[in-house]
């Protein structure tokens, strides 16, 4: 039986699961929490440097701690990494654990919205496209694979989003 009392937005980055996540917590009087910012509380390091300092896998580590911390509070909206899901042992997790939601974003929406972010170290290349494009062909069947509901942020506003995953829970 799923624990409807917590909420895990998955996808890539850019797909919105912050601005997301922050006003379905608002609306459902629940506490938002995203893993990354965990992170970055716990160690007082941005995670840029987590990732020049220790490695990709460095910090995927720090990540999966934080992921089975906090999945395990009750009444939480969870924002996760763009790349939460590449752990299998994060994916079971986050599937046993809650409602998992995968924000789906188009490249193009992406890119547009990942462009002047500086803090993000897998784009720190000179074709972001073309890095995206990779990041999406890796992790989409991953987060298919866990997804309880899949929304489309591309077109529609954050309250439509908010309103839908809302009414899917009440059905559950």
């Amino acid at each position: 039986m799923k624990n409807l009392d917590n909420i895990f937005l998955i996808g890539p980055m850019g797909a919105g699961k912050s601005t997301i996540g922050r006003r379905l917590a608002r609306k459902l009087k629940l506490e938002f929490l995203d893993s990354d910012q965990a992170i970055e509380n716990r160690t007082g390091a941005r995670i840029a440097l987590i990732f020049e300092i220790e490695g990709e896998e460095g910090f995927r580590k720090r990540e999966s701690e934080i992921i089975d911390e906090l999945t395990n509070q009750t009444g939480v909206v969870l924002a996760t990494g763009g790349g939460a899901v590449l752990d299998p042992v994060n994916r079971q997790k986050l599937a046993d654990r809650g409602l998992v939601v995968y924000l789906r974003a188009g490249l193009d929406k992406l890119l547009k919205r990942t462009a002047r972010d500086t803090k993000r170290p897998l784009l720190n290349t000179d074709n972001p496209r073309e890095r995206i494009k990779e990041l999406l062909n890796t992790r989409t069947p991953l987060y298919e694979e866990i997804a309880d509901l899949i929304v489309d942020t591309d077109k529609q506003p954050v309250s439509q989003i908010v309103e839908e995953i809302c009414k899917y829970r009440a059905m559950q």
